[in-house]
């Protein structure tokens, strides 16, 4: 949706979308028009597995010079192209690429009898997203780690792939004049606050920050960890904060829209992702838009997002006790922290603007009508 708005004077885009939070009818929005497909809104495969029966449907009635699908979003629809000799180019966008996730996934293990499942469905997925890769005239992705992991995992020649970074919208995250009453309306103090933004899943690596933050909180004991985002993980997550006495020290709360995260991320002085796989992690760009330095664990893309030891601290996998002391560096090193913040705002604006990320795909829109 933020590419399509900033071509929308350069192109016409229509979006097909599944029928999520209410969208039932054909609207347009900043000059982009969506339209709905039906899907259930419910259990990922199986809502998935609607919108594309429901998108190949409308195949014969969409006239498009280019047509493009994210992820597994719109796996039946290169093949219905096909039947129906429709011999346009087709662009395939792959995040995160799921096999990578399947693997790292296996790595650590399967604690339960959901996340078994869970792991088994992405297997399926990923087998589907490699099809659609295969079935593509280019593939876009967002990182060169990304683009290896297509290589190693779908077989696909480099030369079909075209590196796009997911963008950040600067004017919305940005460092905020207003940081003291953002902070009271979070009931926030003077405590130093640490701030994670993402859904609370395996392989976000929310162990990790829990056992790295018993250590802070032995050095800082008002530190204060503020959670945005929700997930199957959530009870559990819970439960390890209250058997290692660090409830009072955590903040879960829950999604919020971008208007009220803009805020949030405002009231932290360090930002901490420990993921244990990211193709990009555009969480890591909105913190460094807004002027917080960032924590994360050396993974996946995310070395192509931060700039070590200028944006923030990368540290080895899985290593708590680096996270925790990088973590508490920055809280108790004022200068650091505003240094590397302005560093990191900077750097985003030069390089991960929306406005940027978008003529790189209208050029590859453009080679894949030249193809």
């Amino acid at each position: 949706m933020e590419t399509s708005k900033r071509l929308q004077n350069q192109i016409d885009i229509t979006i097909y979308s599944g029928t999520k939070a209410g969208f039932k009818k054909t609207t347009s929005i900043n000059g982009v028009d969506l339209v709905p497909c039906y899907s259930t809104d419910r259990i990922f495969p199986l809502d998935n597995w609607f919108f594309n029966r429901s998108l190949t449907k409308k195949t014969g009635n969409i006239d498009a010079d280019v047509y493009e699908a994210h992820a597994v979003s719109g796996y039946g629809f290169p093949k219905t192209l096909k039947n129906q000799k429709i011999k346009k180019p087709f662009i395939h966008t792959i995040h995160g690429v799921l096999a990578d996730e399947y693997e790292q996934a296996k790595k650590e293990g399967y604690p339960s009898v959901r996340g078994r499942l869970a792991n088994y469905l992405m297997h399926g997925l990923a087998k589907l997203e490699e099809e659609t890769a295969h079935d593509a005239t280019l593939i876009v992705t967002i990182s060169n780690y990304s683009l290896e992991k297509i290589q190693k995992h779908y077989h696909i020649d480099k030369s079909k792939v075209r590196i796009v970074p997911n963008g950040v919208d600067v004017e919305k995250f940005k460092p905020a004049e207003n940081s003291e009453e953002n902070r009271r309306k979070l009931g926030l103090g003077d405590e130093p606050c640490v701030l994670f933004v993402g859904s609370l899943i395996p392989r976000k690596g929310l162990p990790f920050l829990v056992e790295a933050a018993k250590k802070m909180v032995k050095e800082k004991a008002n530190t204060k960890f503020l959670i945005v985002g929700d997930g199957p993980l959530k009870n559990q997550l819970t439960s390890s904060l209250e058997k290692t006495n660090l409830l009072d020290n955590f903040l879960l709360m829950g999604n919020l829209e971008d208007d009220r995260l803009s805020a949030v991320y405002s009231c932290a002085d360090a930002f901490v992702l420990p993921s244990i796989q990211e193709g990009q992690g555009i969480v890591l760009l909105e913190a460094q838009a807004s002027g917080i330095p960032v924590v994360a664990f050396d993974v996946g893309g995310i070395n192509e997002a931060v700039r070590n030891g200028e944006t923030g601290f990368l540290v080895k996998p899985g290593s708590t006790g680096e996270l925790g002391d990088a973590l508490l560096k920055l809280l108790s090193d004022r200068a650091l922290k505003e240094k590397m913040g302005a560093n990191g705002r900077r750097f985003v604006s030069e390089s991960f603007t929306w406005d940027i990320c978008a003529q790189k795909m209208l050029k590859v829109y453009d080679e894949a009508l030249a193809s």
